[in-house]
């Protein structure tokens, strides 16, 4: 899911905080639909373990999504760096 946000931001042209905001909001809706859902479709009983893989999903979605946090904040700090060094050197 986060490949095909990332995607579908890209080619309709979002611009990057926008990307990252359909990045990161666009994919967070699976445990917060998956467990109304499981509630209305399996017995009360039977929901934990029905919820289980979608939970572990969820925390792995998470791990991956710290991990493109951080890429992200990368991409955008190298061309602050860039400009502030061209800066410096301008003054030389």
């Amino acid at each position: 899911m986060l490949v095909v946000n990332t995607w579908v931001a890209r080619w309709l042209g979002f611009t990057t905080p926008d990307e990252i905001t359909i990045v990161f909001c666009g994919s967070k809706k699976s445990l917060a639909n998956g467990i109304p859902m499981a509630n209305v479709l399996f017995p009360a009983a039977a929901v934990g373990t029905m919820v289980l893989p979608l939970m572990i999903f969820h925390q792995v979605q998470l791990m991956v999504c710290a991990v493109l946090a951080a890429r992200y904040a990368r991409k955008q700090a190298q061309p602050t760096e860039l400009r502030l060094w061209l800066l410096v050197q301008r003054r030389k």
